[in-house]
């Protein structure tokens, strides 16, 4: 496998799911390696108690004011089996002279025997298995575990710890049971017994370290069970994802990578998905994007048709008015044909400069300055501009704002284009007599501009191709003289580019009604 491969791998959404529920469950189980320092504190605290345990029958003996077997004996009779630990009396010579063992069992019920102590649970395959981790770390950092001590015959007496307790010291030393392992031990304890400033013997406390360790031992055996479970659990919430995540997005993967010929072309989309999660939103987002790169394209594609269409007309015009023309004698009639010549080719210009148009604002209209438009006073404007071209002719022109508090991002330049070709339309459609109605409504973040003429309508065949290029639908006009069928379409392109929406409607009382949503600049409100 190829180093790219591998890290394409590595980099999969699938294996770093993996790894993350993993790294989730085994920084819970590092937690097992911290059971050293309880175990450490553990042994430390039974060995105060045994300390503890020695100092008692030690005062007790010395209160006796001589060091006698029956005296000792009497004093562990006298204990009752309270004590936990196994206590020993040693004289002066190191010979044992009592021994609480003698008066029977010391051990719990529950306690095992010394052939099968700490043979239990940390026999478990399970526990076994757990542990190979902390032996290996104890081996790398050449730590040793805390209750480890050099192996002697456990027959023989604690000779170091009973000899230092005679010099007066306090003595303590480990031993380790031959037969239980080296996790389980037993911990020697000899405390000095001082009769007149004299050391005469000395007692001998001893307790294995069974009870520590199997704590210990049910606690790292619980540990291994729930990292086990979790590791079981990680394993399915990661397949699981895995099948949820990752294999939709590498089917988004192909299916992008599908959608595309050769050429560049599109050959289909992205379907929307049910999904209600982010990966559905992405599947919406998709399809969404293909939909409209798709519009845009066939759009770009269909410009030149729709020009050569347009063109063809004019074209024809002219070849034959030019031909009859060179052969025809009378100026008049000639000077007659190089006007409709002249006619047919600025047609022709506006055209060019129409799509010329359109492709400028569709391929620029993100990159032009914008700035905050009070869209208000630009209706006013618009409304007085058109009152001074027709002082004294054609319909008049009425505003219904409902707030003048409404600010647009946008170039004003291209929101003064918009309005004044729709209210053109609207004017070019409604008798001298009548009024076109402009109103302005605020609805959410949107401002809502509505412009209604009092004409003969937009017929219903017509209401989907209104904002198309080219399409101009005047009755009683010669459609190929003065109207290009630009205008609406340079309406719709501004309009969303800047994330608006444009649309059109006949009313009930007649007329039409055109209504342009363009997104409110919030900040500005107030200012």
């Amino acid at each position: 496998m190829t180093r790219s491969k591998i890290l394409r791998f590595l980099s999969s959404i699938s294996i770093r799911l993996l790894a993350f529920n993993l790294l989730l469950v085994f920084l819970p189980a590092t937690g097992v390696l911290l059971l050293d320092t309880y175990e450490r504190h553990l042994l430390e605290a039974q060995e105060r108690t045994m300390g503890q345990e020695g100092r008692i029958l030690a005062a007790a003996l010395e209160a006796t004011g001589h060091l006698e077997s029956s005296d000792a004996h009497n004093i562990l009779l006298h204990l009752g089996m309270r004590h936990i630990a196994r206590l020993r009396v040693v004289d002066h010579d190191g010979k044992v002279i009592a021994d609480s063992s003698a008066l029977g069992p010391r051990r719990a019920p529950d306690e095992p025997s010394v052939e099968t102590a700490g043979s239990s649970d940390r026999e478990h395959p399970l526990y076994r298995i757990f542990m190979l981790p902390v032996r290996m770390t104890r081996l790398l950092t050449g730590q040793s575990p805390p209750n480890s001590a050099p192996a002697q015959p456990f027959d023989e007496l604690p000779r170091s710890a009973i000899q230092g307790a005679l010099e007066g010291r306090y003595g303590a030393t480990t031993l380790i049971r031959p037969t239980a392992g080296r996790d389980t031990v037993e911990l020697h304890i000899a405390i000095p017994i001082r009769i007149d400033d004299t050391v005469v013997g000395t007692v001998l406390v001893s307790q294995t370290t069974w009870r520590v360790m199997k704590t210990l031992y049910d606690v790292r055996l619980d540990i291994a069970r729930v990292v086990l479970i979790s590791l079981v659990v990680a394993g399915a919430l990661s397949l699981l994802l895995g099948l949820t995540i990752a294999r939709p997005l590498a089917q988004l993967r192909r299916r992008s990578e599908e959608i595309l010929d050769r050429r560049g072309r599109l050959t289909g989309g992205f379907e929307a998905g049910q999904r209600k999660d982010e990966i559905g939103d992405l599947e919406r987002a998709l399809a969404e994007l293909t939909r409209r790169l798709e519009d845009h394209l066939s759009a770009t594609e269909s410009l030149a048709s729709d020009l050569s269409h347009e063109f063809k007309n004019p074209l024809a015009s002219i070849r034959a008015t030019t031909e009859v023309a060179l052969d025809e004698t009378d100026p008049k009639i000639r000077h007659r044909m190089l006007e409709n010549i002249q006619t047919d080719v600025a047609r022709l210009e506006r055209l060019l400069s129409g799509a010329q148009e359109i492709s400028r604002i569709e391929m620029l209209i993100d990159r032009e300055d914008r700035e905050q438009v009070p869209l208000g006073t630009l209706l006013e404007g618009i409304q007085e501009a058109f009152r001074r071209r027709q002082p004294d002719r054609g319909p008049v022109i009425k505003l219904d704002l409902e707030t003048q508090d409404v600010w647009i991002w946008a170039s004003g330049d291209r929101l003064l284009q918009v309005f004044e070709n729709l209210l053109a339309n609207a004017v070019s459609f409604t008798p001298a007599d009548r009024q076109v109605n402009v109103t302005m409504e605020v609805v959410d973040e949107w401002a809502e501009v509505g412009i209604s003429d009092d004409g003969p309508g937009i017929p219903p065949e017509h209401l989907n191709r209104i904002f198309s290029r080219f399409f101009s639908y005047r009755p009683g006009t010669d459609p190929g003289r003065g109207h290009m069928g630009l205008g609406l379409a340079i309406v719709k392109a501004i309009v969303e580019g800047y994330g608006g929406t444009v649309s059109a409607e006949n009313r009930v009382q007649g007329g039409a009604r055109f209504i342009v949503r363009l997104r409110r600049e919030l900040s500005a409100i107030g200012s």
